[in-house]
């Protein structure tokens, strides 16, 4: 393959380049993270917990005795990420498409090149962001935000979809809505204190304050139909003199991938241990048929939503560097370090499948067929999930557990129409005349289902008839 080649004759350069002096080096191997932004986990967080990196850095011919000074520093968003990158202080971070263009941005105006060498996670229709509200406000639709204060982190993938969600409705970003720029802490705040009426953010900000009960979601991005990712940068020049470390790292970021969806349970632990966001959440990310895929392949709708990225800054007058998205994008790195792993990198490219259900319901031991009729049910004390093959068997279970003076942590179900896993108690639902259960993310999409199939809107305390309450509510 060409590619292949290419970055394998790279290899061969730098490799060449290091002799006779490698041995006296330390090379620095500079790392900034987004913690909290748990998507980005595989190419951060886990990486430096689990201490794979060391695993895969080379250490034979023209690094054999070469010393690694392995630097870690986190962040919670893009731009000050890109502050240190372009200025030296770090070789390597992880963010996304909004940011990233950015990033390219930046790098370009300060004499520089920035490259985008894998995605780590994303969702080819946008899922990810979100728009959310004060969990007692009586708005159920980004229509009726029109002449409201919403709040988002300026410059982050958030910022970008609100403006393409603003455009989608025909409002005048300037005089239809007022924006402020706020991170995801003072945006939680303000939800909190009804200062705003509306909040965006990125992974897992909408789950995390739905999840806990102070936010609702009216808005999930994949509605502006805008693909979203957050992946890997590295220091165009830093990659060119040390590509063998660059394909490393990736090495580590897919054993980490392999690791978390083997347990998604325990690493979803582990990241809420060093982060502070709910395990729970961690899982309806992470778990099988997460909110984004863990996709190290660059989808042609990643690049699009890198181009558009570029494209919603130049509309934005933030820059007016000559960047496209085959400019920023280099797939060399992540094409070779899928050949090390014995990987297919084509085959993954063409897959857009998530992480599956592959389980069978526990009350019947019946395999589930329908992943958008499945339900999910974490109990305190139990390490796994417990799989069920509909809400209404779920919610069976959720009583008899509080029967049993038991608690629940959390339990997930699946948008009918789009698939979308939810916090079960935080939906609506339509109920038909059989007892049978569908659930949804809106309002809207539960009433005109009712009308076309027949059934009530209900809410989750009517339909499930569960006394025990899920842990994240207030």
């Amino acid at each position: 393959m060409k590619t292949s080649y290419s970055i394998r004759l790279l290899l061969a350069v730098a490799a060449a380049s290091l002799a006779g002096t490698a041995g006296a080096e330390t090379i620095r191997i500079a790392i900034g993270t987004q913690d909290t932004t748990i998507n980005c986990a595989t190419g951060g967080l886990l990486i430096r917990e689990l201490k794979l990196l060391d695993k895969y850095l080379p250490r034979t011919g023209k690094y054999k005795d070469v010393t690694y000074d392995v630097q870690w520093k986190n962040f919670t968003s893009g731009p000050p990420l890109t502050n240190e990158m372009v200025a030296d202080k770090l070789d390597i971070g992880a963010m996304a498409d909004f940011p990233g263009s950015l990033n390219a941005a930046a790098f370009q105006k300060a004499g520089k090149k920035s490259l985008f060498i894998a995605p780590l996670s994303g969702n080819a229709i946008g899922t990810g962001n979100g728009i959310v509200v004060p969990a007692d406000s009586p708005i159920q639709s980004l229509a009726e935000l029109k002449g409201k204060t919403i709040s988002v982190p300026f410059g982050s993938t958030a910022h970008g979809m609100l403006l393409r969600a603003i455009k989608r409705q025909g409002w005048d970003p300037d005089n239809d809505v007022t924006l402020v720029s706020q991170s995801p802490e003072v945006g939680g705040s303000a939800l909190q204190a009804h200062k705003v009426d509306g909040h965006a953010n990125f992974v897992p900000f909408p789950e995390l304050f739905t999840f806990r009960g102070f936010a609702r979601k009216i808005y999930d991005g994949s509605q502006a139909e805008a693909p979203t990712f957050h992946g890997a940068l590295v220091n165009a020049a830093y990659a060119q003199k040390y590509p063998e470390i660059v394909v490393a790292y990736l090495r580590a970021a897919i054993e980490a991938d392999r690791l978390m969806a083997a347990e998604p349970e325990k690493h979803s632990e582990l990241i809420a241990k060093v982060t502070g966001i709910d395990a729970e959440v961690d899982y309806l990310f992470h778990g099988p048929l997460g909110l984004q895929n863990l996709d190290y392949t660059w989808k042609p709708e990643y690049r699009q939503a890198l181009q558009t990225s570029i494209e919603t800054l130049k509309l934005l007058k933030r820059t007016d560097a000559d960047l496209n998205a085959d400019g920023v994008i280099d797939d060399r790195y992540i094409r070779e370090a899928f050949r090390l792993e014995g990987l297919d990198y084509d085959a993954r490219l063409k897959s857009y499948d998530k992480q599956p259900l592959a389980a069978r319901d526990a009350a019947t031991g019946k395999p589930i067929a329908d992943p958008k009729l499945a339900a999910q049910l974490w109990l305190q004390g139990e390490p796994t999930v417990r799989n069920y093959a509909s809400p209404a068997a779920a919610f069976a279970a959720l009583r008899q557990a509080g029967r049993e003076g038991r608690k629940a942590r959390v339990l997930y179900v699946h948008d009918r129409n789009t698939g979308l896993k939810l916090l079960a108690d935080k939906v609506w639902y339509v109920q038909d005349g059989k007892g049978q259960v569908s659930a949804f993310l809106l309002k809207g999409s539960a009433d005109s289902y009712a009308k076309d199939h027949g059934g009530s809107v209900r809410n989750y305390a009517a339909v499930s008839g569960a006394a025990v309450a899920v842990a994240g509510n207030p």
